[in-house]
């Protein structure tokens, strides 16, 4: 299979998973989470580069151990998740930059780790992803009720006798795996906007929930292999091409609910619903 052929399938696979991963960043609000994760894991692939070894199992090894870090830090009193997401990203990157600085004959480079490149991406890879995304649809199709149920109704999910931290796990998981394999092809900085931006499109343009996984895979797909199309026929690079289309898309769907809203029929003013109860209460009072 081709370089060219290999990637396109990379993308349309990301573009597969920003459905469930994706979806689960946006509608639990975790993309800080995720940018945190993915520039974190940046010290995993120096490492592994050092030993020579495979980065995207380092990078997969250092999101585990930052996970567990998040999930200790925080348990701290009056410390919340984003604050901890902050620490660590800056820990993780700071980690990385220094590695990387002291080995500057990396076998690969550093820029690799933190853009990435669709067009170098290999069959591993792309088994890596394709495995990802079906280890997700299985796990997500047997928990989503109760992934609904906590999410949007955590206290209620509690009330019920149901414990949250096996669906924490499940959804951390689905995430932190989703950013690894992501790396490879768009590397730590655009990694989470290839998973981010058609959820974050797709939640803008439907009102339901169901609706968002599907559409959000379709305009992944639609964003990345568009993107390759423009690198390979203007010669930029395609894990920047990939990434401004996928905004773009995003930008564009709000445009869409914009035109939307500006020509939907207007609704009744405040005043006329409190009119109208005046003239019952009248009415009523006359009777």
């Amino acid at each position: 299979m081709s370089y060219l052929a290999l990637a396109a399938l990379e993308l349309a696979l990301l573009g597969l998973l920003s459905g469930l991963a994706g979806t689960l960043i946006v509608l639990r609000r975790r993309s800080f989470f995720a940018v945190a994760l993915s520039h974190a894991t940046f010290p995993g692939g120096v490492v592994f580069a050092v030993l020579g070894w495979n980065l995207l199992l380092g990078q997969a090894l250092f999101a585990l151990v930052l996970v567990l870090l998040m999930t200790l830090l925080s348990r701290i009193p009056q410390q919340g998740r984003q604050v901890t997401s902050g620490v660590v990203l800056s820990f993780g990157f700071a980690l990385g930059t220094l590695l990387a600085s002291l080995n500057p004959g990396l076998g690969v480079p550093v820029e690799a780790l933190l853009v990435g490149s669709p067009l170098s991406v290999t069959g591993g890879d792309v088994a890596a992803t394709a495995g990802v995304l079906v280890a997700s649809a299985l796990v997500l199709a047997a928990t989503r009720r109760s992934i609904l149920f906590h999410t949007f109704d955590p206290v209620g999910f509690a009330a019920a006798g149901f414990r949250g931290w096996p669906i924490e796990l499940v959804v951390t998981g689905v995430i932190a795996a989703s950013v690894v394999v992501a790396m490879p092809a768009v590397g730590a900085i655009l990694g989470v906007a290839v998973l981010i931006a058609p959820a974050a499109a797709a939640r803008v343009l439907v009102g339901r929930i169901e609706w968002i996984p599907p559409l959000a895979a379709a305009i992944g797909v639609l964003g990345g292999l568009l993107g390759l199309w423009i690198s390979r026929e203007f010669g930029v690079a395609a894990g920047g091409s990939v990434g401004l289309v996928l905004t773009g898309l995003f930008v564009l769907a709000l445009a869409v609910r914009s035109l939307a809203r500006a020509f939907a029929l207007p609704r009744p003013p405040k005043f006329a619903t409190v009119d109208a109860k005046r003239r019952e209460d009248c009415d009523a009072a006359e009777a």
